[in-house]
């Protein structure tokens, strides 16, 4: 598990600068598998949305850099795309960036008894989510007791 991180980190190093100067962010970084089927995802994002284009163009250039770098010791899919509609949140900025959308949050410790919620992101100080959830309830979670937070998906 170690030995993936230290990967994830390269493979950071390496690709951030590209991102940074085609104008997208690095959401996160996947590697799943082993040997000759590693799979390497990407998620990349920029404000509008990324769309296909985007990703052929970020597959290209990532996988010249990662060609000549070979951080990977043996073959590898490369898979570059966008964190989806219930794209996964995971820092200060992120939410900030989402107020006024649903969310799903789940929690290290229970607040009001509870570990999952579902609500609109109000606002985000003071290192804190507001939710407002159902019947008019408002819940305040700080951002170190979540465990996993992510877009809901509204139609």
């Amino acid at each position: 598990m170690k030995d993936l991180e230290i990967l994830k980190d390269r493979i950071n190093g390496l690709i951030m600068p590209l991102l940074q100067s085609l104008g997208l962010q690095l959401v996160d970084i996947e590697i799943a598998g082993r040997g000759r089927g590693m799979l390497l995802r990407i998620f990349i994002d920029k404000e509008g949305g990324v769309n296909i284009g985007d990703c052929e163009m970020v597959s290209r250039e990532v996988g010249a850099v990662l060609d000549v770098e070979d951080p990977i010791p043996s073959s590898y899919t490369l898979e570059v795309s966008s964190p989806g509609l219930d794209r996964p949140l995971r820092n200060l900025e992120e939410y900030k960036r989402f107020v006024g959308r649903m969310v799903r949050v789940i929690t290290k410790t229970p607040i009001e008894n509870q570990s999952f919620f579902v609500g609109r992101l109000v606002s985000v100080s003071d290192g804190s989510l507001i939710l407002s959830l159902p019947k008019d309830k408002t819940v305040t979670v700080p951002c170190e007791d979540i465990l996993r937070a992510r877009l809901e998906v509204e139609f």
